[in-house]
């Protein structure tokens, strides 16, 4: 179920304590300026994106954050066998369940890449168990893409395997900021982003895998999950995976 969308900017309130109206009346004088709800997450503003430069006055800032991964399988196969407007209509779908999945517990939808999407969950809205909203969110994507995919597959020419998605998620250190001057990009880099997204390679479709890091922050959200190793690319050693 969809949460309700926030009155004011999450993000402004807890870490500035001023209450920047998202939407009505009280938005308009704030939407001439150009703060409005932000595309990464409704319920915070614009005003969260330029914290950097115009409140924090520094481009990068290094937090600890719970990064997910979500990737569509069989999108290459699927577009061979799909028409453009149905492998349009396909993507856009799992676009839109993923959104309101990370969005219901205040994830950032950071990126959309092809297939795949990655959320940052401690920013801008703080969130002291920000580990185990990720593996809600998680849930709540492999949920509401199963929920479409059982719609998609009554159509006629539509692949019953249309949106099985693969998640990894992994918790720790990383670097968010601007990076690139001509392009600029607002996105976070680091160890924790390359392991999640690997974890999430690792992941079979309707999988979720989360590493040690995030197993000890939402043990309570795993309590018969058993570590698995697996050898990653790009990885050296195997790193230990919990299905949740």
């Amino acid at each position: 179920m969809a949460q309700p969308q926030a009155r004011i900017c999450k993000g402004c309130w807890q870490q500035m304590r001023v209450p920047v109206p998202l939407h009505g009346v009280l938005s308009a004088p704030f939407r001439l300026f150009g703060i409005r709800p932000s595309r990464m997450n409704p319920n915070t503003c614009t005003i969260c994106e330029l914290m950097f430069t115009k409140v924090m006055r520094a481009r990068k800032i290094t937090i600890d954050a719970t990064v997910l991964f979500a990737d569509l399988r069989n999108y290459t196969g699927l577009s061979q066998s799909l028409q453009p407007e149905a492998m349009s209509e396909l993507l856009d779908a799992f676009y839109d369940e993923c959104a309101s999945a990370i969005w219901e517990y205040d994830g950032l939808l950071n990126k959309t890449i092809g297939d795949a999407v990655m959320a940052v969950f401690n920013f801008p809205i703080k969130q002291a168990d920000h580990a185990r909203q990720a593996v809600l969110a998680a849930r709540e994507i492999q949920r509401r893409c199963h929920a479409k995919r059982e719609a998609l597959g009554q159509i006629p020419g539509r692949d019953g395997d249309a949106l099985g998605v693969g998640i990894g998620i992994h918790s720790g250190e990383l670097t968010f900021g601007e990076f690139g001057r001509s392009h600029r990009d607002l996105t976070a880099i680091g160890t924790v982003v390359n392991t999640a997204a690997r974890a999430q390679s690792a992941a079979s479709a309707g999988q979720i895998l989360v590493t040690r890091a995030v197993y000890e922050r939402a043990k309570a959200e795993l309590p018969d999950s058993q570590g698995q190793e697996y050898q990653l690319k790009g990885f050296a050693a195997p790193i230990e995976l919990y299905a949740a």
